[in-house]
């Protein structure tokens, strides 16, 4: 019995949290966006237009289900559910905390990226059963940007894990802070096991993987269809991409898609490359900060810390950098991302075998 609470109260609580942060990084990016343009952004829906969001969002829930007389009516309803729940599911084996993970697998990382997958057949769904020329070129533009992409975001993971030697999430978080079962170096010369921290991070533990974490996180807004690669919903050319045909609750789920998909990426980055739940204080002598703020609550706030920063960073990078063309788009993923990701799965195979052996 108590199992099947379990069971229900951990979905329950991820898509409270995906509504919730959505909520709140939709905000965010009006207000990131007005300050990047010099302007306000929302400001009149309740005080410094807090309760804009809520608004559009009831809004959305008000709105006439509408579906064109000649779409395939059985893929246009079911794409924005393949779409989300694609999303919603990898965010079951991610660790928040010590110990602190919905389902803790030995194949975490293999699950993430396989069922993350699922999104480019939800997105071609949406695209071809609309039966409208602009949602099928944005879903064909948006099929071809994530199978590109999912190759350098691949092959920086599998350089990671060739250092790390485990798919398991909560394992890896473990490897990078003062609880690490294993001897930790900095840049493969100073242990740094008992003073954790920051210098405890993946990006610091070989001196290629910090250019890892930088292709990983290139190849995640792409798989976001972040700006600047938001080709498949180029506003000025395919009106709104993939989703042009979606308004109320099916639109609601198409766009709490993507801000969860932003959240995946950010917290998966942060967990294989920036410490996860661990502190970025260090242990200074007698001055135990690491040992202080470590722990189920810290881990929590410090997952979060670091996710939104990152998230932050991506809606910064979208208000900043005009959009890609299509083939710079290809070239920067097959003829720069790539190669350089397969040198650095290279030197990761060195590294383990001469450095920390």
């Amino acid at each position: 019995m108590v199992d099947l609470i379990v069971h229900i109260i951990v979905p329950v609580a991820i898509f409270a949290f995906i509504a919730g942060f959505t909520l709140f990084a939709v905000y965010a990016e009006r207000k990131i966006a007005g300050f990047v343009q010099d302007r306000l952004g929302p400001m009149e829906t309740g005080k410094y237009g807090l309760i804009q969001t809520l608004a559009d969002i009831l809004k959305l829930l008000q709105k006439e289900f509408i579906t064109p007389t000649a779409a395939d009516k059985v893929l246009f309803t079911l794409a924005p559910i393949v779409i989300f729940v694609a999303v919603f599911i990898g965010f079951s084996v991610v660790p928040w905390a010590p110990d602190f993970i919905p389902a803790n697998t030995n194949t975490g990382l293999f699950f993430i990226m396989a069922i993350v997958a699922i999104d480019a057949i939800g997105i071609l769904m949406a695209g071809w059963g609309s039966n409208n020329k602009y949602s099928l070129l944005g879903s064909i533009r948006a099929i071809a940007q994530m199978v590109s992409y999912e190759l350098p975001v691949g092959l920086s993971l599998i350089a990671a894990v060739m250092i790390t030697q485990t798919l398991n999430l909560n394992d890896i978080a473990y490897l990078q802070g003062i609880a690490s079962p294993e001897q930790i170096y900095f840049m493969g010369f100073w242990n740094v096991t008992d003073i954790g921290g920051i210098f405890a991070w993946h990006i610091f533990q070989a001196p290629h993987l910090l250019i890892v974490y930088t292709i990983f996180f290139i190849a995640s807004l792409a798989e976001c269809n972040r700006a600047p690669f938001d080709i498949p919903e180029a506003e000025s050319e395919l009106i709104g991409g993939f989703h042009t045909e979606y308004g109320g609750i099916k639109f609601a789920f198409l766009f709490l898609a993507e801000y969860a998909m932003m959240f995946l990426v950010a917290i998966l980055g942060v967990v294989i490359f920036l410490g996860g739940w661990n502190s970025p204080l260090p242990n200074i002598g007698s001055l135990r900060l690491a040992d202080w703020t470590t722990g189920l609550g810290w881990g929590i706030a410090w997952t979060l810390l670091k996710s939104l920063t990152i998230v932050g960073i991506q809606m910064w990078i979208r208000w900043t950098l005009p959009r890609f063309r299509a083939d710079q788009l290809m070239t920067l993923c097959w003829k720069v991302l790539i190669p350089l990701a397969f040198v650095c799965l290279a030197i990761s195979g060195l590294w383990r075998i001469l450095v920390m052996l």
